[in-house]
């Protein structure tokens, strides 16, 4: 019975060890796992930080774009008037 009770107590002495043990390692992945969770949203929000700077950026760029090419347009739909104009002055000024 004396052995039984040595028995017993060895195996709940590892029992305890390996729990501990046990809990030890499952606290320490569940810090490693929160200093990732928080470094990965510290990324996320960079990230979105920069999409809307990109996004902003993108607009400004169409905005630009559709300028542009309303001054193109311009330019050649009186093209033709602005060359006669010209032609007409050198005339005037020849004379």
């Amino acid at each position: 019975a004396i052995q039984a009770e040595k028995d017993a107590q060895a195996a709940y002495e590892s029992f305890v060890k390996d729990t501990n043990d046990s809990i030890t390692a499952k606290q320490d992945s569940i810090t490693d796992k929160s200093d990732t969770k928080a470094k990965k949203e510290g990324e996320l929000t960079d990230s979105k930080k920069d999409l809307e700077n990109i996004m902003i950026e993108l607009e400004e760029l169409a905005n630009e774009s559709s300028d542009l090419h309303k001054a193109c347009d311009f330019t050649l739909k009186n093209f033709d008037v602005r060359q006669q104009a010209r032609d007409e002055e050198v005339e005037g000024l020849r004379e």
